[in-house]
């Protein structure tokens, strides 16, 4: 039998509408005992059915929705239907690159699954307990859809611990001529990237910005850019490409930096100029030694956690986009980012604006950039829209 999650009165009209998340004050009691990951049907107060979802005991989130329709069975043939229609959305995008995102979570209707594809690699993150309950038929359907690929896990996030679960990094399927101790080099509008898949950030590399990269390359010609958070460089060898005339990288890691010479080297393009430091403080040092950019990119990693902590990361995100705006050339062009899911595109304007304002630079929006398509929106899930960009000139 399957245990059952009985909601409290007022609380199924996020269901109702389709948000796949059940948090644990939402619920009156549950008939049964499932285990972490097993499935459970959950009920309005009133007795009515409204899901299958993942029981997840210890998460604020306690559920999370497989299915809003009752015909379904949770089952093996159920995760091979719903990656080959992420795998069938996927295959009518124009992303002019080998790299890109197979299943992304809540927006394929597969929470706490994250699949990335690097040429023939599949790197997956199972960070839920109904993730890892279902791990076996998770990569049996990996196999059947993506035979040519090998399969490494990187579940080596702190959210598997909320879970209840410990990180985890392992190679799962591996063909016979596929190598994983090397760099896999990747293809991104033309450009070579390379990517370390075991240790890389994320699953390796930050997909979901490949139109930004591409978009930047209308700004740099014969500009001095400024990469801060830069990683191994993406944005840097967009810019060389479209003909800067200097980039410089900022960030604190040693193996990052010399991965972004690296892909610089492998496009035939000029060396950046790497400086390994905290980026806030080198902000501080360009400000105070005079020195300026036409072109500055701030792509910072998630500063928002929870909601708890969302005033602290607006504080960082104002400072850092400050900072930015007082080194910016007259007429320079900022690219500013945030990827805090729990960051509202109309708050992050507001930071933006107020830095600005701060820093006595009033600034025109010109463009506004997102996620790539390989990382969709679901209409249902808000959340699922997590990185908003802002492309500003003044």
């Amino acid at each position: 039998m399957v245990a059952t999650v009985h909601l409290s009165p007022g609380k199924d009209k996020s269901l109702r509408r389709l948000h796949p998340w059940i948090f644990s004050g939402a619920i009156d009691r549950v008939k049964g005992k499932p285990k972490s990951g097993e499935t459970v049907s959950v009920h309005s107060s009133e007795g009515d059915w409204l899901g299958y979802a993942a029981w997840s005991p210890q998460s604020q989130i306690r559920a999370r929705i497989w299915s809003f329709s009752q015909r379904d069975s949770i089952n093996a043939e159920f995760f091979l239907t719903r990656i080959r229609a992420a795998q069938e959305l996927r295959s009518g995008l124009a992303l002019n690159s080998n790299a890109y995102r197979v299943v992304a979570a809540e927006s394929d209707e597969l929470p706490g699954i994250t699949i990335d594809r690097y040429d023939n690699w599949l790197v997956c993150q199972l960070l839920s307990a109904g993730a890892e309950f279902w791990r076996e038929a998770i990569v049996a359907a990996l196999r059947e859809c993506f035979p040519e690929c090998s399969i490494l896990e990187r579940s080596d996030v702190d959210v598997r611990r909320k879970e209840g679960l410990e990180p985890i990094v392992q190679v799962l399927h591996q063909q016979a001529d596929a190598t994983i101790d090397d760099v896999i080099w990747i293809q991104e509008h033309g450009i070579e990237l390379g990517v370390d898949l075991l240790k890389g950030h994320k699953t390796g590399y930050y997909l979901d910005q490949r139109d930004s990269r591409q978009a930047i390359m209308k700004y740099t010609k014969g500009k001095r850019v400024l990469n801060a958070f830069s990683y191994t460089g993406g944005f840097g060898v967009f810019a060389a490409q479209a003909g800067a005339s200097e980039v410089v990288n900022l960030d604190v890691s040693e193996s990052a930096l010399t991965q972004a010479t690296l892909n610089h080297e492998r496009n035939q393009l000029p060396a950046p100029t790497n400086q390994q430091i905290d980026v806030f403080e080198a902000l501080r040092q360009f400000h105070h030694t005079g020195e300026r950019f036409d072109v500055i990119v701030l792509d910072p990693p998630k500063f928002v956690d929870s909601k708890a902590n969302l005033m602290s990361a607006c504080r960082g995100y104002k400072d850092i986009n400050r900072l930015a705006c007082m080194i910016l050339k007259p007429g320079g062009t900022l690219f500013t980012f945030s990827c805090s899911g729990l960051l509202s595109g109309e708050l992050f304007q507001k930071v933006v604006a107020d830095a600005a304002l701060d820093a006595k630079r009033p600034m025109h929006i010109i463009e506004r950039l997102f996620q790539g398509a390989d990382h969709p929106v679901r209409t249902n899930f808000p959340e699922s829209l997590y990185l908003k960009g802002l492309v500003l000139r003044g």
